[in-house]
């Protein structure tokens, strides 16, 4: 029979392994040889007499038995954690928190405020899980993730941490070429770099009065910070939240356009995988972004 610490061990082991899809990268987290983890690992499953993982020369995958048994077994560190931290000497939350995160989030609202969150929990450790595409919480081990827009993952706890207005922008000298257009039925004579939450067709309002614009996009890009990017080098008009744009605003790299006009707001939320407690890192974590993002919307 295994020993509890043993037990403890691989079936932190076994978490890295289906986090990291590999031996090798979770044996290098933990200090440990590949061979040594795999016996873990092979020791674990003889032990459970079943097959957690399958692997492959490619990929180290989980099997439907083993993606069951880490939603059992994540709380259960989870909660072995916490009750570790709420009586080590010295007080304080410990540990690590892995946050999920698209690029442009990441680059714009997490990376700015790293600084500040590790002064203030210096025990504290971050693993930024950069994707443009949304992340499989519980799969890819993500404690808390950052999504703007519309949530669609109805398994999982959302905590809003701020609304913005969606802006229209286009650089200095994209309007120097193309005009500065005085009224939403004009952009179907321009450039659009079609990317972020509204797509090719973008819905103005103003007074009661809508009107919907099919855009003519020459350039179509997944990522919304290189949607930025590409606003920023001329390429085109962008849409996008203030807080994405905000600081390229401030200092005249990019002009707001159609100003009396309305696109919407979108909203920011930080979640949970499922309705498990969320662990005391993952939760300080939160509430900092909540403190924070307030302060940048009174900006």
């Amino acid at each position: 029979m295994v020993e509890m610490n043993d037990q403890l061990h691989a079936l932190r082991l076994f978490v890295r392994v289906a986090r990291a899809g590999s031996f090798s990268r979770a044996a290098k987290e933990l200090n440990l040889s590949q061979p040594t983890a795999s016996r873990i690992i092979a020791n674990l499953e003889h032990e459970l007499g079943t097959t957690l993982l399958t692997r492959t020369t490619r990929a180290v995958t989980l099997t439907e038995v083993g993606r069951e048994y880490l939603d059992r077994v994540l709380p259960i560190l989870d909660a072995l954690e916490e009750a570790d931290n709420s009586v080590r000497s010295g007080g304080g939350i410990r540990g690590s928190v892995r946050v999920g995160s698209s690029s442009s989030l990441a680059s714009r609202v997490l990376v700015p405020l790293l600084s500040k969150f590790t002064q203030e929990f210096s025990a504290i450790s971050v693993d930024l899980v950069i994707d443009d595409k949304r992340q499989d919480l519980i799969g890819e081990g993500v404690d808390v993730a950052l999504r703007s827009g519309r949530l669609t993952d109805s398994s999982a706890v959302a905590r809003r941490l701020g609304r913005w207005p969606l802006l229209l922008v286009a650089s200095p000298d994209y309007i120097m070429l193309h005009g500065d257009p005085a009224t939403p039925s004009e952009l179907v004579e321009h450039n659009a770099i079609v990317a972020g939450p509204l797509g090719a067709t973008w819905t103005f309002t103003r007074d009661g009065e809508e009107i919907p614009v099919k855009l003519r996009g020459r350039l179509a890009i997944s990522s919304s910070e290189v949607a930025v990017n590409a606003a920023l080098a001329g390429v085109g008009m962008a849409v996008g939240s203030l807080i994405s744009f905000q600081p390229f605003l401030s200092e005249g790299r990019l002009v707001r356009l159609l100003p009396d006009w309305s696109l919407g707001e979108i909203d920011i939320h930080a979640l949970y995988p499922s309705s498990q407690s969320a662990k005391p890192a993952a939760k300080a974590f939160t509430e900092f972004l909540v403190k924070e993002m307030r302060s940048l919307r009174e900006l």
